[in-house]
């Protein structure tokens, strides 16, 4: 007898791992956890001890199901009597009826009637409507509208837009009682399938691949990819469309999405798209824990989604899995070795070693997640990405998550529609339609959709393009916004924030504990302070789209954001806080929640130059010859001296010169030479940014 999983076994055998533990502990073996292997001896015993109950159950089930037969046999015989018995009565009411009918309806029209010349009529007008739709709404002339909005002194043609609320008063003047149908209510409408099915089947999970930066993550993937078209016939093209499936040798599905990293997973959740179910760990063997390492943990832990650990490069003979082991148990991840509940498998990506485990892994961990969709739905999917192609135009790559998507299907994606003109998998062979999970690339856009933007199939071209259009109108009037300090105090007495998520970056490890330590201990009953990451070093892209998708705030400690990563923050609108005494951070923090946030100071950037030359002289000091960035740098201003993204210098511009001649400021693509106040320290590739402090009211 071949070895066998406690959990295939409890399956097998109808019963919980529980009994299947307590059966075992009697006979004098330790318990068991759920992917623990049972040997031939503990596989007898567990038999033996219900086999019986088996034996038991389907000897009731098979007299249940003669007793039904008979039943049935019965019913069928006595339904032919009632039959032949109703066809004959039924013929002698029908004459009736058809008399008693003709009266009814007489009466009806007349109560109709009356109904609606007193009843007041109900008109839903949408946000986004043109004269011509308005005057078929209310059915009258496109000219009686047009005069209408004359009489206000609006010109209009038949295809022009008309404001929602002088829609209404038109309507109204009609005799309508109207109202403006909003986006919330138009979202509603179209998830109004989102409700429970009892149609639920299992789907294939969506797996993504994070890890460090040359820990063999893209190597991990090509192997899963390659050992799965070398399996399949030959003659396929891959196509790289952003995400793939691949099928084991028992005809189980897996979707893996293309593009390793916890860049693209954070990007897709910070635009609302939750997409992915596992998300696989690559940790190399021969190097260990490393910061990208941690930072990917805790996008994953942020957004509750189960990891499975790839001990990459065990073939190296440096390797140590249980260094990765050791040191992934301090992050929170412990083996079931251990007695933890975090799946480990060491495999080699470069040899293959192991990489079927690991499927067979990831396939078993979706098993106890239960992942269910139901295929006779609406379909609805998540855009991974999009391009526009030369000759085939706006295509994008969809993943499927509810019903099935078909070739014809009509959809609305974000701000844009379309309807399903052609579908290919990421061999580049066409498709008739897309079950749950399937990743396909589709032709049919009218405009390019924005990665994370939901797809979902309407039933006709005019609602798609309706709800389209009122969706791009809305996002060019709306400015999202972030979360913001201010705004604790106020969310807290509304009860929209019950948890503060914050983003921690400091110069040191020592800084770093500390500020983590001293906000744990602000948690109260009503607001909880979570610290969603923290690490050392300076504020990346990374850590703003993290913020964006989990609403949290972003403090900085000693460090800076680079130009770049500013304009991430601007645009995505995320607030950063930078502090330099630890202090400072606590009491803006408590100020924040129990509503006393004074004015605040904030910083507003001049200028930065780098440092291209040094210059020792004589009773003066070290002076840097710089080349100005952007903005301007500004004599007398506040400045900073920035090394490898950690704060070195902050103090003033004692004199800024451009050749022999001191100047108060210096603009963008000029040189100059810039002396810091009593500070001498300066080396080549050093950042000087130059900066104002203004106070600004709290918006609470």
């Amino acid at each position: 007898m071949s070895k066998k999983r406690m959990q295939e076994v409890a399956k097998e055998l109808n019963v919980s791992v529980k009994e299947i533990n307590n059966v075992l502990s009697e006979w004098g073996f330790k318990k068991k956890s759920n992917f623990a292997y049972l040997s031939e001896e503990e596989l007898n015993i567990v038999y033996e001890t219900f086999q019986d109950k088996v034996k038991a159950e389907k000897e009731k089930e098979e007299k249940k199901a003669e007793e039904r037969e008979k039943k049935e046999e019965m019913a069928v015989a006595v339904k032919e009597e009632r039959k032949e018995e109703r066809e004959i009565k039924e013929e002698k009411k029908e004459k009736k009826e058809v008399k008693e009918e003709k009266k009814e309806k007489k009466v009806e029209k007349k109560i109709e009637k009356k109904k609606e010349e007193e009843e007041i009529k109900i008109l839903t007008i949408p946000e986004v409507i043109t004269v011509r739709e308005l005057a078929d709404m209310l059915d009258v002339s496109p000219n009686d509208i047009i005069a209408k909005l004359l009489k206000r002194g609006i010109l209009a043609t038949i295809n022009q837009g008309v404001d929602p609320n002088v829609a209404v008063e038109i309507a109204e003047e009609y005799g309508y009682l109207a109202e403006v149908k909003k986006e919330e209510e138009e979202k509603e409408e179209i998830e109004k399938e989102e409700t429970v099915s009892e149609n639920l089947q299992p789907r294939p999970p969506i797996v993504v691949i994070m890890g460090h930066v040359d820990h063999g993550k893209t190597t991990l993937l090509d192997t899963i990819r390659r050992s799965n078209i070398a399996a399949k016939e030959k003659g396929g093209i891959t196509q790289h469309i952003g995400a793939y499936m691949v099928e084991t040798p028992d005809g189980k599905k897996i979707t893996f999405l293309d593009t390793p990293g916890h860049e693209a997973f954070t990007s897709l959740r910070a635009r609302g798209a939750k997409v992915t179910d596992i998300a696989v760990l690559v940790v190399a063997a021969d190097d260990g824990v490393m910061p990208q390492t941690i930072e990917a943990i805790n996008h994953a832990k942020a957004f509750n989604v189960p990891i499975i650990v790839a001990v990459n490069k065990i073939d190296k003979p440096n390797a140590d899995p249980m260094k990765v082991r050791r040191e992934l148990s301090e992050h929170g991840l412990i083996p079931e070795d251990w007695g933890g509940d975090t799946i480990f498998v060491d495999v080699s990506a470069k040899t293959g070693q192991n990489v079927d485990q690991l499927l067979e892994m990831i396939l078993l961990l979706a098993d106890i997640l239960e992942l269910k969709a139901d295929p006779t739905k609406r379909a609805k999917g998540t855009v991974i990405e999009s391009k526009l192609d030369r000759h085939r135009g706006p295509v994008a790559t969809v993943i499927v998550q509810e019903g099935t998507l078909r070739v014809g299907d009509i959809f609305v994606a974000g701000a844009t529609y379309g309807r399903v003109r052609a579908m290919f998998n990421d061999r580049g062979e066409r498709l008739k339609e897309a079950p749950p999970s399937t990743p396909v690339e589709i032709l049919g856009f009218e405009d390019l959709p924005d990665p994370g933007d939901t797809l979902v199939v309407v039933e006709s071209e005019k609602k798609a393009k309706q709800i389209a259009e009122q969706r791009r109108e809305k996002k060019e009037q709306k400015v999202v916004t972030g979360f913001k300090l201010e705004e604790l105090f106020k969310k807290i007495q509304e009860g929209d924030i019950k948890e503060l998520n914050v983003i921690i970056k400091a110069d040191t490890i020592g800084s770093l504990e500390a500020i983590k330590k001293s906000l744990d201990e602000l948690s109260t009953e009503k607001v909880n302070i979570r610290v969603i990451h923290g690490a050392v070093g300076g504020i990346s892209e990374n850590d703003v789209m993290l913020a964006k998708a989990t609403n949290a705030i972003i403090i900085g400690f000693n460090t800076r954001p680079d130009p770049k990563v500013r304009e991430v923050l601007e645009r995505e609108k995320v607030d950063l806080r930078l502090y330099s005494v630890i202090y400072q951070v606590i009491d803006d923090i408590k100020k924040a929640m129990e509503g006393l946030l004074e004015p605040v100071e904030r910083e507003v950037l001049l200028g930065s130059a780098e440092v291209r030359a040094t210059f020792k002289i004589k009773g003066v000091g070290t002076v840097a010859g710089c080349y100005v960035l952007d903005g301007k740098i500004v004599r007398n201003a506040k400045a900073r001296l920035i090394r490898d993204g950690v704060v070195i210098y902050d103090g003033e511009i004692e004199n800024v010169r451009r050749y022999k001649e001191d100047v108060q400021e210096v603009a963008k693509g000029y040189e100059c030479g810039i002396k810091l106040r009593n500070f001498n320290d300066i080396k080549v590739g050093d950042i000087i940014e130059c900066y104002e402090m203004k106070l600004e009211k709290p918006s609470l």
